[in-house]
């Protein structure tokens, strides 16, 4: 676990958006995390939870107008919601890089992907063509794509998704970023491919001493990458812990129901358990807790208030009312 000091702290973000005929839509309701120098951080919760909006909002991705932001996010201090058009495009890419869900859709289809690794690298080093092919190269091979200078030249739909996403992976770590963003960083890719990818990315984080943020609703690549975890549900962080305390012992029924869902040995003799329900209306929340309706505990206060965090050690907290009874 790092011991580090706060690099990025988010506090208090809130993101809504306008929807004709419904009102606002918080798709983000007062979020609050922090990530530490050389942590890792796992971010977790079924689709829909408010996860990616939370961390392209962290790099000013989420058009504003027409959503509204409110709250801080912390960059080493600096506050990103206050950054130029020119900071931002210095921060991004430079101090903070993502990863995105389909490297497929994210890619320019019509430039061969070592020129846009080039691209990235020249608007924020002051490098000749020559210099930043060969720097580019250099980072094909780091992220050990074979026959990478061949590689170099081609189009995206030429390459395998694993290929794809090690392009991603390079460009993202080009410019040598204190906070990588991994957005399912291995969707769409068979277990092989996965498990490379995130051995891959475990060991250059390691070598970089970089921060990483893992995005998934794969609680199995977490266990391999994360040391700590933070559970999102409507748009909320619900439980926060280190990863083998969230593991060995979870409190909030969310997280409990998560864990329940991942496939063992065991599953083979039995049926695979399941949340019962599904994710509520972000434009229509329920009264006191939003996961009251699915969940097996709930309580009268469940549906009447909505829950505080409850702390049990400094970085661990669940907002349940009732944490600790039903671990």
């Amino acid at each position: 676990m790092s011991d580090g000091g706060v690099l990025l702290d988010i506090r208090g973000l809130r993101v809504r958006f306008p929807m004709r005929g419904r009102g606002p839509v918080c798709a983000v309701n007062g979020v609050d995390l922090t990530l530490r120098k050389g942590e890792s951080l796992g971010i977790v919760g079924e689709s829909g939870c408010g996860k990616s909006v939370t961390f392209s909002s962290v790099m000013r991705l989420v058009q504003s107008p027409p959503a509204v932001l409110e709250g801080e996010i912390l960059l080493d201090g600096r506050d990103v919601m206050r950054m130029s058009g020119a900071e931002l495009r210095r921060m991004r890419g430079k101090e903070i890089a993502m990863i995105f869900q389909e490297p497929m859709t994210s890619l320019n289809p019509v430039m061969r992907v070592g020129k846009q690794i080039i691209e990235t690298l020249r608007l924020h080093e002051s490098l000749s063509e020559k210099q930043a092919e060969e720097k580019a190269l250099e980072y094909f091979q780091m992220v050990e794509i074979p026959d990478a200078r061949s590689r170099f030249w081609c189009y995206p739909h030429q390459l395998s998704g694993g290929l794809r996403q090690r392009v991603m992976i390079a460009m993202a770590l080009i410019c040598n970023p204190r906070v990588l963003l991994a957005d399912e960083p291995t969707t769409a890719l068979d277990v092989t491919i996965q498990a490379q990818i995130l051995e891959l990315l475990g060991r250059l984080r390691r070598k970089n001493d970089m921060s990483v943020v893992l995005i998934t609703h794969d609680l199995c690549v977490i266990a391999q990458l994360a040391e700590r975890v933070a559970v999102f549900y409507a748009g909320r962080v619900v439980e926060e812990a280190s990863a083998g305390e969230l593991f060995a012992n979870p409190m909030h029924p969310y997280t409990m129901g998560l864990l329940r869902c991942v496939p063992t040995m065991r599953t083979v003799s039995r049926r695979l358990d399941m949340i019962e329900g599904n994710i509520p209306d972000p434009a229509c929340l329920p009264a006191g807790c939003a996961f009251h309706p699915r969940c097996p505990f709930a309580a009268d206060v469940c549906r009447e208030q909505a829950p505080e965090k409850r702390f049990f050690g400094e970085r661990r907290f669940a907002a349940c009312h009732r944490a600790g009874e039903v671990g």
